[in-house]
């Protein structure tokens, strides 16, 4: 795919709303305005922290397990995950009735691991980093056949994501400006399709950890730069752009706002306090990304994408 090619229409994330719909939540969109007066804009939160498996991740997920072969089906399927994809993937495939294997870097955290078992999973373990994780789902699928479900770089999981946005523009109208975290991809290029297919007129930003600001670098330079650091607050958000996910990326947002591990934190714990609700780091990415450019967004009607709220209790950033 090149970037001057859209690889989804409107009617093809429509219709993935359609084959998730019996599964999926229509997750609430909220406002505060306390919060709003934090950011300087009139924004609306897309609460995929409600989602089922506590993440937008289940929307690709089942649309790519729900997509499938009664052939393939059966075989199972298999990825490779830190946490919330895996939990996802499993729930999606208990639902249809088939095996999950899902191959975790051996840093995950452990509420993430726990939940992908609780899902019903068969978790196998492997070293932290990109290569561990594909030569072990590969030794995995030989062992099997299960299917291999890319965490992002999936038209599948793209358009499975790009359901949010959908539903957020359908129920918040006149939006000037989207906003949701980049790590893999999926969610960032699903939200830049759905907003352009559904609003050209509407501007995607996305929020990125300045410690793994890969996809800022990527942007500059017009060619994926692979994650160079993996130590970050925001765990979900370690991983490189895809194949697929870069080109959309390229051609629909107009901006990566980088943050720091201060501000994440900050704004954490401000929608913890302030909206009564729990947001994982990842997701307060997103928020700080506005807070951090409320003078370009002071006024604007900005749509946030909370993409999860899967937290560690026992390791909270603040005392």
């Amino acid at each position: 795919m090149t970037a001057s090619q859209t690889p989804l229409c409107l009617e093809d994330i429509r219709a993935t709303a359609e084959r998730i719909g019996p599964f999926a939540r229509r997750t609430s969109v909220l406002s505060s305005r306390r919060v709003n007066e934090w950011l300087g804009c009139k924004a609306v939160f897309k609460c995929e922290n409600f989602q089922r498996t506590g993440a937008f991740k289940f929307r690709g997920a089942c649309n790519a397990v729900m997509s499938l072969s009664d052939a393939e089906a059966v075989r199972g399927v298999v990825t490779h995950s830190s946490g919330n994809h895996g939990a996802a993937l499993a729930e999606a495939a208990r639902l249809r009735r088939v095996p999950a294997h899902v191959v975790m870097p051996s840093n995950a955290p452990p509420v993430k691991r726990a939940a992908v078992e609780s899902y019903g999973a068969n978790v196998t373990e492997c070293a932290p980093t990109p290569s561990a994780r594909e030569e072990t789902a590969a030794r995995v699928i030989a062992a099997t056949g299960a299917t291999l479900i890319h965490p992002y770089d999936d038209l599948r999981i793209i358009a499975g994501q790009a359901t949010a946005a959908l539903e957020l523009h359908q129920d918040a109208s006149d939006l000037e400006v989207v906003v949701c975290p980049v790590g893999g991809g999926g969610l960032a290029a699903g939200t830049a399709l759905a907003t352009h297919l559904f609003d050209p007129n509407c501007k995607v930003i996305l929020g990125e950890p300045q410690a793994v600001d890969d996809a800022y670098r990527s942007l500059r330079l017009g060619q994926i730069v692979p994650v160079e650091s993996a130590v970050t607050i925001a765990d979900g958000l370690k991983t490189s752009l895809g194949e697929l996910t870069f080109p959309v990326i390229q051609q629909h947002v107009e901006r990566i706002v980088t943050v720091s591990e201060a501000e994440i934190v900050e704004a954490m714990r401000f929608v913890w306090t302030r909206m009564k609700i729990v947001i994982e780091p990842s997701s307060a990415v997103a928020v700080a990304a506005v807070r951090k450019h409320r003078d370009r967004l002071a006024g604007k009607r900005v749509g946030v994408i909370l993409s999860g709220g899967n937290v560690d209790l026992d390791h909270l950033p603040w005392g």
